[in-house]
């Protein structure tokens, strides 16, 4: 079973375009205030219902894969950022995000 785990996590990291090391959050500051914040606030409380309140640490509780995967492809009014931020700047914002209280 552990070396299922250890295979699995090495083939996600594989399908990962980018380096894996720590997002920044300076830059997905910014990039949250270019795309993210008319919805989700400044400074992470929705302003449009139904979008999670990152201040409330509403969703950001999942992995970073599992929140890359969801801002990829969108969901409901969220529209989907493939193709308009990279998987780093996707990183960089979840971050940002994670630093809201």
């Amino acid at each position: 079973m552990k070396l299922f785990a250890t295979l699995l996590v090495a083939a996600v990291a594989a399908g990962f375009s980018g380096d894996l090391h720590a997002g920044d959050m300076f830059k997905g500051r910014q990039l949250y205030n270019s795309h993210c914040a008319v919805c989700h606030g400044a400074g992470g409380q929705a302003t449009m219902p139904g979008a999670p309140s990152f201040a409330r640490q509403e969703r950001i509780i999942k992995p970073d894969f599992t929140l890359l995967a969801s801002i990829r492809t969108g969901k409901n009014a969220m529209p989907a950022f493939q193709g308009i931020l990279t998987d780093r700047d996707i990183l960089d914002v979840i971050a940002y995000i994670r630093t809201m209280n």
